[in-house]
């Protein structure tokens, strides 16, 4: 083989690896609602960045990219959503339904590829289990502050999917 073709070859198997990476992006509510700043995330529950524990599931919180960058207790993994998975790299978690009921929490677990670990979601559009197409992730209305009023809470569970809850069921993701 040649050297130009070689480098040729080497150049475009570079540029295709390049494009096949995972993107990691925050999951955020496409409506403000009531925020102060800028929106609600899928967040975990309990703790900050490296110091989030898994074990508490999720919630929705105010974003952190603002600060220049996703925190890793609200980093997802693109390439994961075509297999249905919703997958936080940082901490090697899928989230699970609890139960595939109307006020289910959600909680994350080890990816093991279960039925309960199935979501649709394209990046656009509500969240829905595979197992409960009916059910949305769900914002809830009232909110909480955490550690400071600039930091808001919202609850987060499946509901019934609706129209007149698209302003809380409706998500997005963004880098």
């Amino acid at each position: 083989m040649s050297i130009i073709k070689l480098l040729f070859v080497s150049a475009f198997t570079f540029l295709v690896a390049g494009f096949a990476q995972a993107e990691n992006v925050e999951i955020y509510l496409t409506d403000m609602l009531d925020s102060t700043q800028s929106g609600y995330c899928v967040d975990i529950a309990k703790g900050k960045g490296e110091s989030a524990n898994p074990d508490d599931g999720l919630q929705a919180h105010t974003c952190y990219s603002p600060l220049g960058g996703i925190l890793v207790d609200q980093t997802f993994d693109t390439d994961k959503f075509a297999e249905g998975t919703l997958y936080m790299p940082e901490f090697d978690v899928c989230v699970q339904l609890t139960t595939a009921d109307a006020g289910a929490s959600l909680a994350l677990a080890p990816c093991d590829g279960s039925e309960n670990q199935s979501f649709e979601f394209s990046g656009e559009g509500t969240i829905v289990p595979a197992s409960a197409p009916d059910l949305c992730f769900t914002a809830a209305e009232s909110t909480r502050t955490g550690r400071s009023d600039a930091n808001q809470i919202k609850v987060l569970t499946l509901e019934s999917c609706s129209d007149d809850n698209a302003a809380y069921q409706t998500w997005a993701v963004r880098t």
